[in-house]
């Protein structure tokens, strides 16, 4: 990855010593402490964030899996989904690029637990649509402006390999979100949305707690000896520096930064020139991959995997396929389990120690999913293997290693996006502490917008999608899709 700081003529260099750095493994973001001190430092930061990402996250899936429940069945179940997913835009797009100054970190997630209780009780406590949809928007907008915030307070930790550490058991816990999320309403649903919902509201107090009791504050990391030191010169990675703490007043915030020469002489705030020059560099690098990544795969699961059934398998002709499928309504919660489940392993990989992508791969992913975009959506229309008995279970397996895939990359893509942006230097020599700390929030924070604006786009592509391929299908003898 070149540098940013118009480190161009020496790209080539860079790019040559991030491929040797893969190779010999020195470039596995996983960290080790030499102290017990400082193990435990470790591990009270991970299990932080990956709370911070599993709470965050886990409203959205909760209410996604009650769509059902929480609305008429006349009404369209995309408009759950679109109100889960355009506040958290609004908020992504909102925050990084029109507020200034500096980050309040404990005022802003307990405004972010607030407004996501508030938005479940509205929700569990009214029964009119308009009531309920404006609880969900709610909580969206909460966790649109928590998972930035979060990425966030990443960097506010040193040396490099500490602050992808926190990114790493983030993305985790966002990933280990989906499959809690659905677990949780499985259970709460016998009890009824009112309180069901309701008993979800506490899941939010999780994050103040977290924040205020477990998280380790970034100056304890500061002079400790780990064991990745060589990660903090590769592939543009922020600089390590003592800590100065900044004087002591009402403004002050829980988390302290680490930078030398912290001591603000006057209010810094970011300009729209500032943030645009900042910002450019990133829309091909960054936000196009994730843009694509999560328009062509919320496609699939919205609008192509709903029209990927098939007969109910027999015990003596598919005896596997039986145990897991028993009507034809299986199917899609099956793949929405594999999805869920390679997501959660792939965006896993950092915090496994596993190797990032070099930069120049981020947008590997979006084309492989593209690719089974495609697949898939022939597969439906067409039938590759052909709609006999025989040849059932081979589509079965086909589609089932696909959407295992499609998760793998989706995952992959979003650790390693932020990862990346996340050990980015941002700070050259002589810039002002202050300054630089804001440029490092804002770059990693503007970023968000493009998954938020890929899911928002993908839920107007899935419904035609759907119709159009249920179409199809009954077009050549295939009536499934017509009986879900």
């Amino acid at each position: 990855m070149s540098r940013s700081g118009g480190g161009e003529p020496h790209r080539d260099e860079d790019e040559e010593l991030e491929a040797a750095t893969l190779l010999s493994g020195e470039d596995a973001p996983h960290v080790y402490a030499r102290n017990p001190e400082s193990r435990v430092l470790l591990v009270r930061l991970g299990l932080s964030f990956f709370l911070f990402g599993l709470i965050n996250n886990v409203l959205y899936v909760i209410i996604l899996s009650a769509a059902l429940d929480l609305v008429p069945p006349s009404t369209p179940k995309g408009i759950i989904a679109f109100c889960n997913i355009f506040p958290a835009l609004v908020a992504k797009l909102g925050w990084p690029y029109l507020l200034k100054g500096r980050i309040r970190y404990a005022r802003r997630l307990i405004g972010c637990t607030a407004c996501s209780v508030c938005g479940m009780l509205v929700v569990a406590l009214f029964d009119t649509l308009s009531m309920r949809l404006l609880g969900i928007c709610l909580a969206s907008f909460s966790s649109g402006l928590g998972e930035l915030t979060f990425l966030q307070l990443s960097t506010r930790y040193h040396p490099p390999s500490v602050a992808g550490h926190s990114v790493g058991y983030f993305a985790s816990g966002t990933g280990g979100a989906g499959l809690v999320g659905a677990f949780l309403w499985w259970e709460l649903r016998g009890l009824g949305v009112r309180l069901g919902v309701g008993l979800s509201s506490i899941l939010p107090f999780i994050i103040p707690i977290t924040y205020f009791f477990i998280l380790p504050r970034p100056d304890r990391f500061v002079g400790r000896d780990f064991s990745v030191a060589e990660e903090d010169d590769f592939d543009n990675a922020p600089m390590t520096a003592s800590y100065t703490p900044l004087p002591r007043g009402e403004e002050e915030d829980v988390v302290s930064i680490t930078e030398p020469e912290a001591v603000v002489k006057a209010p810094i705030a970011l300009s729209m020139e500032d943030k645009w020059r900042l910002a450019k560099p990133m829309l091909t690098k960054y936000m196009l991959p994730l843009f694509c990544v999560y328009l062509f795969e919320y496609t699939i699961n919205q609008g192509i995997s709903p029209t990927l059934v098939y007969p109910v398998p027999t015990r003596e002709s598919h005896w596997f396929m039986s145990l897991l499928i028993h009507s034809i309504r299986d199917y899609y919660p099956l793949w929405q389990l594999v999805y869920q489940s390679t997501v959660f392993l792939s965006r896993s990989s950092i915090s496994l120690g596993l190797p990032p992508l070099p930069g120049r791969l981020l947008s590997l992913p979006a084309i492989v999913q593209g690719v089974i975009l495609s697949t898939l959506a022939f597969e439906s229309a067409v039938g590759i293997f052909g709609d006999s008995d025989a040849r059932e279970g081979w589509s079965f397996a086909f589609v089932f290693l696909l959407i295992a895939i499609e998760g793998i990359c989706g995952g992959l893509a979003y650790v390693n996006v932020f990862y990346r942006i996340n050990q980015e230097k941002h700070d050259d020599p002589g810039t002002d502490a202050e300054r630089a700390k804001q440029e490092r929030e804002f770059k990693i924070g503007s970023i968000g917008l493009a998954d938020s604006a890929g899911i928002l786009m993908a839920s107007l592509v899935a419904v035609p999608t759907e119709i159009e391929l249920c179409r199809v299908q009954v077009a050549r003898g295939k009536l499934f899709c017509q009986s879900l």
